[in-house]
């Protein structure tokens, strides 16, 4: 069994372009709390910036992912080429939304307790253990390329003048992404945090910031609140949205 939570805020933009799902809930605005026997899916999606509708690139996304009746049969990665090819035939189809587009980040559970990662973009999957924060998904972003070639360091990462610029992401008219669907390396264990995030978060606090939150003798919903307030206070320009995941006793 696994206590899921979360939160998604539009902080100081007039609209949320972010979305979230945990379990068989969708949601663009407040908190979310549920405990979930597995198979689920929980995720979070930014609609990408400077696209029409982003908002509800985000919402479809996410909508749609929902209704995949998961199980350690599903093909992860076709039903998300699918889900791809859907949002870009709607955005093709009404000027008004074209080319809408939208990151993806999640973990998938299935029914024998394994867990894959899902990414596309810049939202991200981290794992919390033993006081420890480590990225478990890899950014599809130039500055992710540049800092992996050895062109900048990782400090110049946060802050690089091309930060905001992706690789395509779902719902893109020109080229399909690519999607990563792959186990945890090293699994869950009872203790750990799986922390789900949009850029709104990691841009604007560092690892070590998200450590000492998340290492407090606080309700996991507590903590997430004050991940988001951080990230307000430090000049937040964007959406943000996050979601905590752990084991829990049935």
């Amino acid at each position: 069994m696994y206590y899921c939570c979360g939160i998604t805020e539009k902080g100081n933009m007039p609209h949320n372009e972010d979305a979230l799902l945990i379990g068989h809930t969708v949601s663009d605005g407040g908190a979310v709390e549920q405990t979930l026997e597995p198979p689920f899916i929980c995720a979070v999606s930014d609609g990408v910036s400077g696209e029409l509708s982003g908002e509800l690139a985000s919402r479809m996304c996410l909508e749609q992912l929902r209704d995949i009746k998961y199980g350690k049969r599903v093909k992860l990665e076709k039903k998300l080429i699918e889900i791809h090819r859907r949002l870009a035939e709607y955005g093709d189809e009404h000027e008004e939304t074209r080319n809408m587009q939208a990151t993806l980040c999640g973990i998938a559970v299935d029914e024998n307790d394994r867990i894959n990662f899902i990414n596309v973009g810049d939202s991200r999957l981290y794992r919390y253990r033993s006081g420890k924060l480590r990225q478990i998904s890899r950014d599809h972003s130039l500055v992710q390329m540049l800092y992996e070639e050895g062109s900048i360091t990782n400090e110049e990462r946060r802050t690089h003048i091309h930060r905001n610029i992706i690789f395509p992401v779902l719902g893109n008219l020109r080229s399909e992404p690519k999607i990563d669907v792959e186990p945890i390396e090293g699994g869950m264990q009872f203790g750990d945090i799986l922390l789900l995030c949009t850029d709104g978060l990691s841009d604007y606090i560092s690892r070590i910031g998200i450590e000492e939150i998340l290492e407090l003798p606080k309700s996991l919903q507590v903590r997430l609140k004050m991940l988001v307030d951080k990230a307000l206070a430090n000049g937040c320009a964007d959406n943000i949205t996050v979601i905590a995941v752990v084991y829990c006793e049935e």
